[in-house]
Order: structure tokens, then C-alpha cells, then sequence
């Protein structure tokens, strides 16, 4: 994810939802613990992260469908809103939702961090408790500052967060459990960090 710049302030869902469907095409806004989050364009190497994983998903499992962009309804009772920077979902699983769809058949979610200040709080925190809230059964936090991946697992939808978290170093071999099944040879980032 990219530079946010956040607005706090307590609002409906509506009013977040009609805010966003006018928002300019070079910002992405998310609705996450009550708080409006404005994503800029990301840089290259990020959405190079994307495209590589989008390419091993697909050559090792071509009945998914790697969605960027995709808004959902996240956090307990689905009051949040997130565009995670990917999606992966079974194939054509989207098709006919509108903008905010529900999580649910989603395999999952992932989030390239960005060089911010908002950098630890949303993709390191918020972010896995909303995904865990909302079911998601796999949140992979692909950690340009530390140079890991961190795969959580086993969603907790009580509290929030996963019940399992691994983290790796850019460079080792990484599984990605059920319901992904794949493994990633993670050598290939270190090219993509400063």
C-alpha cells in the first residue's frame, strides 16, 4: 500500500461510500477502524511485487483470479472498507459486484507496504485484524522495510488478527498454506527495495 494520509473523524458507511465514488482516479480512499485512509499511486517496484506474484499464482494455480484494486467489506460486521493491492480470488469471482464486495470466497489478500509513516499501524496492524474479522483465510504482508513476508493464517473472526503468522527474509522459499497451496521463491525481491 501506498502514502496515506488519514482523516479522523467518526462517520457512516454511507457517507464514506458516497465520499469515495467521487474520489479522483489518482487516489484510492479505505474505510478502516472508523477512519478515512487516502492511497496515492504507488511507485513501480510495488506494483512490480504485484505483477510477480500475480505470475506464480497463476502459473501454479490458473483457476484463480488476481484482483487489484478490489474494494471489500471488511472488519467485524462489515463496516470497513479496504482495497487491498491484491486479491486472490477462484476465477470470475468478482463478476457482477459492484464496487465494495463481500470477502467471502476470498483466498486471499495482500498488502505491499509503502516508505510512510503509516507504514506499521495499517498493514502491520489494522489491516490483519480487519482481514482476520472478515474471514479471509490468508494475509500475506509482503514487508518492503524489513525485507519479509509475513503469511498469517487461521483467521480469527472474534477478536480480529490470525490465530498463525510466519514470517520469512526476502530470498528463502515460502508456503503459502491451504487454501493457496504454493510455494514462492522470494530471491527475486530484493530487487525491489531501496
Amino acid at each position: 500500500m501506498t502514502v496515506m494520509a488519514e482523516r479522523t473523524s467518526q462517520m457512516s458507511v454511507q457517507e464514506f461510500e458516497k465520499i469515495a465514488s467521487t474520489a479522483p482516479e489518482t487516489v484510492t480512499l479505505e474505510f478502516i477502524n472508523g477512519r478515512i485512509g487516502v492511497k496515492k499511486v504507488a511507485d513501480g517496484d510495488h506494483d512490480t511485487i504485484v505483477t510477480w506474484l500475480a505470475r506464480r499464482c497463476m502459473q501454479t494455480r490458473p483457476d484463480l483470479d488476481l484482483y487489484q484494486g478490489r474494494g471489500l467489506r471488511v472488519e467485524a460486521y462489515r463496516e470497513g472498507r479496504a482495497k487491498p493491492d491484491a486479491v486472490i480470488a477462484p476465477e470470475a469471482h468478482f463478476a457482477g459486484h459492484g464496487e465494495w464486495a463481500d470477502p467471502a470466497g476470498v483466498l486471499m489478500v495482500v498488502e505491499v507496504t509503502s516508505y510512510d509513516s503509516d507504514t506499521d499501524r495499517r498493514d502491520r496492524h489494522e489491516k490483519p485484524t480487519a482481514y482476520g474479522q472478515a474471514g479471509i483465510p490468508l494475509y500475506l504482508l509482503i514487508d518492503r522495510d524489513s525485507c519479509t513476508l509475513t503469511v498469517h493464517s487461521g483467521p480469527d473472526r472474534q477478536i480480529g488478527g490470525y490465530r498463525d503468522v510466519h514470517t520469512s527474509k526476502f530470498g528463502e522459499k515460502v508456503a503459502l498454506p491451504g487454501p493457496m497451496g504454493i510455494e514462492l521463491d522470494t530471491e527475486i525481491l530484493k530487487n525491489y527495495v531501496r
